[in-house]
């Protein structure tokens, strides 16, 4: 009795084990449709037979839940973005004005027009950027489509790459899972035998 008990719960536990195995592969295999011969049924992965609707779902999260215009414009519209973005400025246009003196010039003439000129970029386009930047990052981000980009940057995804992201990132609780199959699996095989063994022969 003790024996056929066990045997019963170790097939559960297998079985289990298996049952939820098999069902994390479905997720992603097979990537291509499989027809299965003198019938009209095929089946294919979760992920790749409906990565389209995965990847218009998860842009529509991004754009509309993730990414809020008022979150980009606190975290972008900084004073420190305003100094780094004038400082750049005044690089560019300095180095332009540099470029294009003639070089019979003096240097010290060059250098009293450069300074003079990165006193006015320093002063302008502090002033320009303080009272516009909002308005320029708001044009900026509105002008992005993001639920298209997240959408075409995950179905120009590599199906086996993203299945080896996705095991990378979970894979110890997807083994959680095909543990927790065979632990319920064994459970359930006790218990289908000690009830077989308590009823009655007939």
């Amino acid at each position: 009795m003790f024996w056929h008990i066990l045997i019963m719960s170790l097939v559960g536990a297998a079985i289990g084990w298996f049952t939820n195995y098999l069902a994390i592969k479905l997720i992603f295999r097979p990537i291509n449709p499989v027809r299965i011969p003198l019938t009209n049924f095929e089946f294919q992965g979760l992920v790749p037979k409906r990565r389209d609707e995965i990847a218009i779902s998860i842009g529509n999260t991004v754009e509309e839940q993730l990414l809020s215009i008022d979150e980009l414009l606190e975290s972008l519209n900084t004073g420190a973005n305003q100094i780094a973005l004038v400082k750049n400025i005044r690089i560019g246009i300095l180095k332009v004005i540099r470029n294009k003196m003639p070089s019979f010039f003096p240097q010290g003439i060059k250098n009293t027009i450069l300074k003079y000129a990165g006193n006015i970029i320093d002063r302008e386009a502090k002033s320009f950027i303080e009272n516009n930047m909002e308005r320029l990052i708001e044009e900026a981000v509105l002008s992005v489509d993001v639920a298209k980009l997240v959408e075409r940057k995950i179905n120009d995804f590599d199906l086996l790459e993203l299945e080896s992201i996705i095991i990378d990132l979970s894979g110890r609780e997807l083994r959680y899972i095909e543990v927790l199959g065979g632990i319920l699996g064994f459970l359930i095989g006790l218990i289908q035998g000690v009830i077989i063994s308590l009823l009655p022969i007939v």
